[in-house]
């Protein structure tokens, strides 16, 4: 049963600590004055990206940097829309056929087809061309004035052409079957792999204290020297009013990834229309879900249900939080207010 939380005080404070999903990790085994804390910042993926790490004072900003920077390109060479060079770029260009990928992004797809799967479809990774029909893809925002919204017939063939029961994955040969037209996109779970792929990348460098963040997904690993864990804080809905106080989270071992309509959406006659997409309708999601915010172990997971719960919507996205032990925070819009549902597993690290 989800958790309603009601509206407390206003000097209440709110505070989510980890539970055993999410445990602490062993302190540094080194003294405080060995660390050294690094902030790195830079813009890839469409989005801006920011790190707090500590390091051994023996490795250098430099040596961070670059193995950041390597991580990123890798990530944007396998799963860029944007980029025609790309595995997906290759693929989305290329004509019908069996088609190969690299060993990880291979592994990518077949989690995304998975969680499509345990999802009924509210994560699918085979909705290219419906997200290039509404303007959200590589091919830019939709010229609404002279063409308007998508009509009914062009959102069918854009479907006819998408779907992730369409995608035929061949492990034994590590192939994809490419019907005619289908166009693969993978951004709402790619910015999660290359989230976990960067934390991965510090710790073996030695930073097993740090903080990952790239466009509002975040992953955090180890405690500081002085043994606090990373604070961060969930989104609220800009420009709204919210019930309830900020809610501040202790993130050591694992991530959370925000899904909200107000990043990439576009006002058409006082409609608002987000990028998230419902491949069983064809449309935008219009049932009210504004945010929803997930932690998890892995970046990645936390992106791609982040996204299905939005596509579900109120009851079946929290229903599907409940069943799975999500920690889910959901914001609902109604008027000029944000109104707030956690899920039992969130609730659950209130204090």
């Amino acid at each position: 049963m989800t958790a309603l939380i009601s509206s407390p005080g206003v000097g209440e404070r709110r505070l989510l600590l980890p539970t055993s999903a999410l445990a602490p990790a062993e302190p540094p085994a080194v003294a405080d004055d060995d660390w050294v804390l690094h902030r790195l910042s830079g813009q890839a993926m469409g989005t801006d990206w920011k790190i707090s790490a500590y390091a051994p004072r023996a490795l250098r900003y430099d040596s961070l940097r670059r193995s950041i920077d390597a991580a990123l390109s890798d990530c944007i060479q396998r799963f860029s829309n944007w980029t025609p060079d790309s595995e997906i770029g290759r693929f989305n260009a290329a004509g019908a056929g069996p088609w190969s990928f690299s060993p990880d992004t291979l592994a990518l797809i077949a989690c995304s087809l998975d969680l499509a799967r345990e999802t009924e479809g509210a994560v699918d990774p085979a909705l290219g061309a419906l997200i290039e029909t509404w303007g959200f893809g590589p091919g830019g925002p939709r010229d609404l004035l002279a063409c308007g919204l998508p009509s009914r017939n062009e959102i069918d063939a854009a479907l006819q052409r998408s779907g992730w029961r369409r995608l035929s994955l061949q492990e034994e040969t590590g192939t994809i079957c490419k019907p005619e037209g289908l166009m693969l996109d993978v951004c709402g779970i790619a910015k999660g792999w290359a989230v976990d792929r960067v934390s991965d990348q510090l710790r073996q460098l030695g930073a097993t204290a740090h903080l990952v963040d790239i466009g509002g997904e975040l992953k955090a690993r180890g405690l500081k020297p002085d043994l606090q864990p990373w604070w961060v804080a969930l989104e609220d809905i800009p420009d709204l009013s919210a019930t309830a106080p900020p809610l501040r989270l202790a993130l050591v071992e694992g991530a959370v990834a925000t899904s909200g309509d107000y990043r990439r959406q576009f006002s058409w006659q006082g409609r608002r229309y987000a990028h998230t997409l419902d491949g069983r309708t064809g449309q935008p999601t219009t049932h009210g879900v504004a945010s929803v915010s997930v932690l998890h172990p892995q970046a990645m997971m936390a992106d791609a249900y982040a996204t299905a719960i939005m596509v579900l919507g109120v009851e079946r996205g929290m229903d599907l939080a409940e069943r799975l032990c999500l920690p889910v925070r959901m914001l609902r819009r109604e008027g000029e207010w944000q109104h707030e549902q956690l899920s039992s597993a969130m609730a659950a690290m209130l204090h």
